[in-house]
């Protein structure tokens, strides 16, 4: 199992988690964009954070469901992964 998440996957949780389709080259060529501009919001946030720490078996470090762009998100995330949070 990878222990980074790409934007693929990213992508992928947005739509199984919160009912959103996101080009996922969208979200690597704009890291910087909010969440908000891809019409994601924190609730939709919390249910992808609840999916990984389900998928990965390890606690994602508190704050992750706060972030604001993609690029902000997947640093928290693979750094979460990466040291076990």
């Amino acid at each position: 199992m990878p222990t980074q998440l790409s934007y693929a996957e990213l992508a992928a949780l947005m739509k199984s988690c919160a009912g959103l389709t996101v080009d996922p080259q969208l979200l690597e060529t704009r890291p910087d964009a909010t969440f908000e501009e891809y019409g994601l919001d924190s609730l939709g946030l919390l249910a992808i954070v609840g999916e990984l720490e389900n998928r990965y078996g390890t606690p994602i470090e508190p704050g992750a469901e706060s972030s604001k762009t993609p690029g902000d998100f997947l640093d928290v995330i693979n750094t979460s992964l990466t040291t076990g949070a």
